[in-house]
């Protein structure tokens, strides 16, 4: 199993001695913003059956996506620092209404269109986020990967290190 990036640097700093000094060395972390661009991608539809004849089965009452569709969030992993602010566009294609929503967080995605919406990254931790069109859970979600500012001021160390 791959661990995050976030999970090694804390290990890291959790060795008896480290923390102070590491934190020490480097200054702390300036929030900033952070364009992302998320699209809604079709993955299994029922207009797919046409061209992959399986699917007609799949979606037919009693079968394995019977009144479901799949779709995903394409990126469905996004990392940030704590504190940063997140300029969001999103993509939706499809001629179907989508959704993201992030904890107390949401926004509605017509169908064909573009959308921006603007989320501040308060506080450090995994973070759920998903479509709430029925029909489209548990398929489409993604997490949200909030990296503590000490993490992130040593990250920043490391880079300016190697300039």
């Amino acid at each position: 199993m791959r661990l995050p990036l976030s999970f090694a640097l804390l290990a890291v700093l959790a060795l008896p001695g480290c923390r102070v000094r590491a934190l020490d060395r480097h200054p702390a972390y300036r929030p900033r913003s952070r364009d992302v661009t998320i699209t809604t991608v079709p993955l299994l539809v029922k207009e797919m059956s046409r061209t992959l004849p399986f699917l007609v089965r799949d979606f037919a009452p009693g079968g394995v996506l019977a009144d479901k569709e799949v779709y995903g969030f394409m990126p469905d992993h996004i990392t940030a620092g704590e504190g940063d602010t997140l300029r969001l566009t999103f993509y939706n294609p499809e001629d179907d209404l989508h959704s993201f929503v992030l904890g107390g967080f949401a926004v509605g995605l017509a169908p064909q269109s573009v959308t921006h919406a603007v989320y501040v990254a308060s506080r450090a931790g995994l973070f759920d986020f998903e479509c709430s069109i029925p029909t489209h859970l548990p398929m489409m979600h993604g997490q949200l990967e909030v990296l503590p500012a000490a993490v992130m001021a040593l990250m920043d160390g490391s880079a300016a290190g190697r300039r």
